[in-house]
C-alpha cells in the first residue's frame, strides 16, 4: 500500500488535488492531524481496504498541532518501519493565493485581527519549507489549468512509487518580478546581449529559433554554458548524496522571455540527456507576451 503526504500553501490547490486523486481510486483524508499518521497508516494496513494508494492531507490547519519539522521527522519515521510514504507539496505565487482568497472570500487559516493576509502566507510559506525542501513532488498551481494538474496527478499515480535520487525543475524568470521564492540555485544571465533590443526579435522569446539562435550562439554564452555545465556536473551528484529529493534550478534575465527561457531549455535538454528527471518551466513568459499584446492593441 502507497501513502502520499498531500501537503502545501492553503489556496494553492490542495482540496482540488484530492478530490481528483479520489477520483483516481485513492482513499483520501483530509486536514488528518499529524499525529495520528501513525496509527491511522497502521489501521490502513491491517484493513481489508483494497486501495493500493491513500492520500492524507496534512497542513496548518492543524493549528498547534502541526509542526513541519516534526512531520518531515515522521515521514522518516514511517519509512523506517516499512511504509511506503512520500510527499506532495501543492503551492502558487502570492499574488495567485492573494487573489483566489479575494475571489473565495474565505479567510487563511493563519489570518487574523492583527495579521494581514499576505503576513499570513508570508508565515505559512516559511512554515512549511522543511516539508517543501524534503518534497518528493512539487506543484505549482499558479498558472496550472485543472487538466493539467490532473496529468500531474495521474502520472504521480501512475508511478511504481519508487523514490527517484533527484528532481530538478528548470526555471526561467523576470528579476523585475522578484525572485523565485523555491529556488535553490540562482543563476543571474542579465549580462548576456538582450534580443529585446534587436529588430524583428524583441516580440519572440527564448522558444523560437531566432533568438535562441541569438542567445546562444554569442561567445559569452558558450562561455557561460561551459561553466555552468561543469558546475552543475559537480554538484548535482553531492545533492544527490545528501539525499535531497528536488533542486530547483533558476535563471533569471530582464523579463524572463528571452535570455533566461533559452539558457533554462539548454540546461534542461543538458541535464535530460545526462539521465536526470527534469521539467522546464518559464514563469513569467506569459505573463511577458500578455503586456507585448496589450502593448500592441493600445498603439493600434
Amino acid at each position: 500500500m502507497r501513502f502520499l503526504l498531500v501537503t502545501g500553501l492553503s489556496g494553492a490547490g490542495k482540496t482540488m488535488a484530492t478530490r481528483y486523486l479520489e477520483d483516481m481510486g485513492a482513499f483520501c483524508v483530509d486536514n488528518l492531524p499529524p499525529m495520528m499518521m501513525l496509527k491511522f497508516m497502521e489501521a490502513c494496513q491491517t484493513s481489508a481496504m483494497h486501495c493500493k494508494l491513500v492520500a492524507l492531507a496534512v497542513d496548518v490547519r492543524s493549528g498547534e498541532f502541526f509542526d513541519a519539522k516534526a512531520v518531515s521527522k515522521l515521514i522518516q519515521e514511517t519509512r523506517q518501519l516499512g511504509y511506503q510514504i512520500e510527499t506532495l507539496f501543492i503551492e502558487a505565487g502570492d499574488d495567485v493565493l492573494v487573489s483566489r482568497y479575494k475571489e473565495t472570500r474565505r479567510d487563511h487559516p493563519l489570518a487574523g485581527e492583527n495579521v494581514t493576509l499576505m503576513e499570513a502566507i508570508t508565515q505559512e510559506r516559511e512554515r512549511l519549507q522543511p516539508l517543501r525542501e524534503t518534497a518528493n513532488y512539487v506543484i505549482d498551481t499558479s498558472n496550472l489549468r485543472p487538466k493539467a494538474l490532473q496529468r500531474k496527478l495521474q502520472a504521480i499515480v501512475s508511478s511504481d512509487g519508487e523514490e527517484t535520487p533527484l528532481r530538478l525543475e528548470i526555471m526561467s524568470f523576470g528579476f523585475k518580478r522578484g525572485l523565485p521564492r523555491q529556488a535553490d540555485l540562482v543563476f543571474d544571465v542579465r549580462f548576456l546581449p538582450n534580443p529585446f533590443y534587436i529588430e524583428g526579435l524583441g516580440q519572440h522569446t527564448g522558444l523560437d529559433e531566432d533568438v535562441r539562435t541569438f542567445v546562444m550562439h554569442h561567445p559569452v554564452t558558450e562561455e557561460f554554458m561551459t561553466k555552468v555545465t561543469d558546475m552543475l556536473d559537480f554538484l548535482l551528484p553531492h545533492y544527490q548524496e545528501e539525499g535531497k529529493h528536488r533542486l530547483v534550478i533558476a535563471i533569471g534575465c530582464t523579463g524572463g522571455a528571452h535570455r533566461s527561457v533559452a539558457i533554462a531549455e539548454a540546461i534542461g535538454r543538458d541535464l535530460k540527456a545526462k539521465h536526470y528527471q527534469v521539467e522546464v518551466n518559464h514563469r513569467d513568459l506569459d505573463i511577458e507576451q500578455a503586456l507585448w499584446k496589450s502593448a500592441a492593441e493600445a498603439a493600434d
